[in-house]
């Protein structure tokens, strides 16, 4: 017989609102122990010197993670010129200097070769995995490193404001693996300028916004208060994308069983319209949802089960 878990069978996802000067794993850890939750997990990193949107998956949501991981991003941030670091955030050791201030017609223009598929190389000081090692601990090290170039999307960008006399305000929306760091490096070179990232916010992560997020005390006190699962979202919410199916009763307890189903002619027409490459399909009975399949050959076949009380 398996050992039981500790903790209460919590299920569903927090837009958490990260504070400044906190990482996610901490953030992780107070959202679980807030909630006594027997498990938790993360989708997207942020720095701890980035505010915003993080989201924290409790008990069967962390099944979902992986969607979430490859969904789109928003965020604004602030560029300081005139000075260069190592982490090319306002963290790290000053690396060069310059007198050269972009203006914001200047900035807006250069950044305009930024949006669409672009290659980019990520800061040495990332997460990036070299031989089995995180990046940022290598280059803490002082171990050159030669990372390689990836394909990145940024879907818009645009210049918004001004940050006191040498700074430059921006939003940007862009595909998973875009580096802020990386944008900004890169966007001083087309300038011929210096600068690091001297503010970080991200204002979304998929369907999870700042409309919908939770301020970490806020969400303490109201678990405390004992009323936080007003706050808590369901475990489909990072499926947004995926197209869902209603089972029978019948065909929901063949799905929690690990078997697959057999589909109405009809049903799979209807889906093939919907369907991704990935071919995944949210099954549900209800309310709640049941099993993540694949459909092949007219049937679904359950990859993910859930266990939802």
């Amino acid at each position: 017989m398996g050992r039981r878990r500790k903790g209460d069978a919590v299920s569903g996802w927090i837009c958490l609102d990260k504070p400044l000067d906190l990482g996610s794993t901490q953030a992780v850890s107070r959202v679980r122990r807030a909630f006594n939750a027997q498990k938790a997990g993360h989708a997207g990193t942020l720095d701890p010197l980035a505010t915003g949107i993080l989201p924290i998956a409790l008990g069967e949501a962390t099944k979902t993670v992986p969607f979430l991981v490859e969904a789109d991003k928003a965020y604004s941030f602030s560029i300081q010129w005139g000075v260069e670091t190592a982490t090319f955030d306002r963290e790290g050791a000053v690396t060069a200097t310059s007198d050269i201030r972009p203006t914001l017609d200047q900035t807006a223009h250069a950044l305009k070769a930024f949006v669409g598929e672009i290659d980019q190389i990520p800061p040495d000081y990332s997460a990036i995995k070299v031989d089995g090692a995180r990046a940022y601990d290598l280059a803490r090290e002082g171990v050159a490193m030669d990372l390689k170039s990836r394909k990145v999307t940024i879907h818009g960008a645009a210049v918004v404001g001004q940050s006191g006399p040498d700074g430059v305000d921006i939003v940007m929306e862009c595909g998973k693996g875009t580096y802020v760091r990386a944008l900004v490096r890169d966007l001083a070179t087309a300038l011929g300028a210096r600068g690091h990232v001297s503010a970080l916010r991200r204002t979304r992560v998929g369907p999870f916004t700042e409309a919908n997020a939770t301020g970490l005390e806020v969400l303490e006190t109201l678990c405390h208060n004992g009323i936080a699962l007003e706050v808590l979202l369901p475990v489909e919410t990072a499926l947004d994308d995926i197209p869902e199916l209603a089972v029978t009763t019948e065909d929901a307890f063949r799905l929690t069983q690990g078997r697959s189903i057999v589909l109405l002619p009809r049903q799979v027409e209807t889906l093939k319209a919907r369907l991704s490459a990935s071919r995944v399909v949210s099954a549900r009975h209800g309310d709640q949802i049941v099993a993540l399949c694949e459909m092949r050959a007219g049937r679904l076949n359950p990859t993910r089960v859930f266990n939802i009380n």
